[in-house]
C-alpha cells in the first residue's frame, strides 16, 4: 500500500465550475496536493489514457468526453489514499453514492461523474506518471 493516488477533476465538473468545491472537499478530507494543473487532453492522450477500456462499448464515449475540456490533474498525498478517495468519491453512479460524497454532490450521470479516482496502488502510480514528471510532484 502506498499513502499517494491519482485523480481527474473531469471536464463536466470543470465546465460547472466545480474545481474550488471539490479541491476543498479533498483538503477537508486530508488529503495533501502534492501535484497539480489544469489541462487539456488530446483524444490521443484520452484514448492512451483509458487504452485498458478499448473493447468496452463505452470506450468511444468516454474518450471524446475526457477530451471536450479542461481537467484538473492531481497526485494526492495520504495515508490509505487510494481506499480513502475512492470512499469520498463515492459510487460511479452519483444517484447510488453516499450522500456528502463528491459524485453525490457534483456528478450528473454515470458517464459524467465529476472526477476519477485511481482503483489501486499501482494504477495510481502509472496515472500519476502519465500527467507529472518527477520534478512536477512534490516530496
Amino acid at each position: 500500500m502506498t499513502n499517494r493516488t491519482f485523480t481527474m477533476i473531469k471536464p463536466d465538473a470543470v465546465e460547472n465550475g466545480h474545481i474550488g468545491a471539490i479541491l476543498e472537499k479533498i483538503n477537508s478530507a486530508g488529503f495533501k496536493i502534492i501535484a497539480m494543473k489544469l489541462t487539456v487532453l488530446s483524444l490521443e492522450k484520452a484514448q492512451n489514457f483509458y487504452k485498458e477500456h478499448n473493447e468496452r462499448p463505452f470506450f468511444n464515449e468516454l474518450v471524446t468526453f475526457m477530451s471536450r475540456g479542461a481537467i484538473v490533474a492531481a497526485i494526492l498525498e495520504k495515508d490509505n489514499a487510494v481506499e480513502d478517495f475512492r470512499e469520498l468519491i463515492g459510487s460511479t453512479n452519483p444517484s447510488e453514492a453516499k450522500e456528502g460524497t463528491i459524485r453525490n454532490l457534483f456528478a450528473t450521470s454515470m458517464g459524467e461523474n465529476a472526477v476519477h479516482g485511481s482503483d489501486s496502488d499501482e494504477n495510481a502510480m502509472i496515472e500519476g506518471a502519465f500527467h507529472f514528471s518527477n520534478e512536477e510532484i512534490l516530496s
